[in-house]
């Protein structure tokens, strides 16, 4: 589309994605930063503030997110307000190469100008500036070329956010915030062949069903009874968004420092306006799979110390106090029985978590009792298959089981990673 008609397009959007903040707390463009969680990837734990340097794996190797500050040598000093649209918006660089699609620009594509004007003068005019080389990307033979991406766009970059009219305002707001600047769909859209996102929006059926990534199994966000949130209430989604946790379960891996950094710190409107767009996405793939409903057999069983299934002794023993024999947890600590997370057909997150543990919620929730400790160290392969099949078999939950093959091939693919690594994944 040619830009000035994309301007024309966005300008008319205005109306219904006028973002929603208080503005004498933080800048508009600080605002969008924390949207578009710029921070997290862009920020080495222990590292300054968008100085860059965080190693992001993808299936064709390592990928090292770079400097945006305003340091004219290492950073983005240099660049004017086109040449930082472009990299935005189009994934492009000041000297013309274009950028990995690790830099969800085919979501940021949806940002409007009035906000990525704001985001240009945020990193221009608060940032300080950090002179810290980039690190080199590791990536071998074909992938290392960067001018195929510009036919990659042609399949998987994006368009300008175009409001739907059958809506109303609030939901078109949650539409903007989470097809654009919180790019959800970059994790949970599952990938096409040349691992571009099979869907950028509620039009394709695919668009938040799930997707693999980075040794993460991002879950299904769409109406699914079982494996989505068909379950969940309005409220309960803003909750998640909010504080992390829910009834249903809680954030981990990524999605921890997503909260953290990202959706705590919206505004009540425009977190609600996510969940209203959330809950309005139909089901996908389990429309046929029978309901979740809770059973209590484990509990009774465990209750009655009857380990007479393999992982329940093991359940009882490290995972009880915390999860309950109910299964249930409570507060921060998260539910096992109906939890989509469990019930997802594919169990990568689940035996990354216990493999390697998660930090603690931070803010609302969050504490010494939400830390979910490492287990690769005192728990053998065939013990957590078990005691993540046990999970998954009870309290009326129906996936399948897991393999000693499937946790020893995480503990080869995250090594011996470092605790701030581990909960820094992206």
């Amino acid at each position: 589309m040619p830009f000035a008609l994309r301007a024309l397009t966005l300008s008319a959007a205005l109306a219904v994605v006028a973002p929603s903040f208080a503005e004498d707390a933080i800048s508009k463009g600080e605002y969008v930063a924390r949207a578009a969680d710029c921070l997290l990837c862009h920020t080495m734990p222990g590292g300054r503030p968008y100085a860059g340097g965080l190693k992001m794996n993808t299936p064709v190797g390592a990928i090292y997110a770079t400097n945006i500050t305003p340091d004219a040598g290492t950073g983005i000093g240099k660049y004017g307000y086109e040449d930082f649209e472009k990299a935005v918006r189009q994934g492009i660089r000041k000297d013309g190469a274009r950028l990995y699609p690790a830099m969800p620009y085919p979501s940021y594509a949806r940002l409007t100008d009035e906000d990525t004007r704001a985001l240009f003068d945020f990193f221009m005019k608060e940032v300080t500036p950090v002179r810290q080389a980039n690190t080199p990307h590791e990536l071998g033979g074909v992938y290392s070329l960067r001018w195929p991406l510009g036919a990659w766009n042609m399949i998987g970059g994006g368009g300008p956010f175009r409001p739907n009219r059958d809506y109303d305002a609030e939901w078109n707001r949650g539409a903007y915030l989470v097809q654009g600047a919180g790019h959800c769909g970059a994790c949970h859209t599952p990938r096409g062949w040349a691992f571009q996102e099979k869907a950028l929006d509620e039009g394709g059926g695919a668009f938040l069903a799930g997707g693999v990534l980075d040794n993460w199994s991002a879950p299904n966000l769409r109406g699914d009874l079982n494996t989505g949130l068909g379950r969940w209430s309005e409220d309960e989604i803003f909750d998640y968004l909010k504080k992390g946790y829910n009834r249903w379960g809680a954030a981990f891996g990524t999605m921890r420092d997503v909260v953290t950094w990202s959706t705590s710190q919206l505004s009540d409107a425009d977190v609600k306006a996510m969940a209203k767009y959330l809950k309005s996405l139909s089901p996908s793939i389990d429309r046929t799979v029978p309901v979740w409903v809770y059973n209590s057999g484990a509990a009774e069983a465990l209750a009655a110390r009857r380990y007479d299934r393999p992982g329940a002794a093991t359940y009882a023993r490290q995972c009880a106090s915390c999860h309950g024999v109910d299964g249930k947890g409570g507060g921060a600590l998260p539910a096992l029985a109906g939890n989509p997370a469990v019930l997802d057909p594919d169990a990568t997150s689940l035996v990354n978590i216990v493999v390697n543990g998660a930090a603690p919620l931070e803010g609302e929730g969050g504490g010494d009792m939400d830390w979910m400790p490492q287990f690769r160290t005192f728990l053998g392969d065939r013990e957590i298959a078990d005691v993540l099949t046990f999970v998954r078999s009870g309290w009326g939950n129906r996936a399948g089981p897991v393999t000693p093959a499937a946790v020893q091939s995480m503990r080869q693919a995250t090594g011996a990673l470092e605790r701030a690594q581990i909960f820094h994944m992206r």
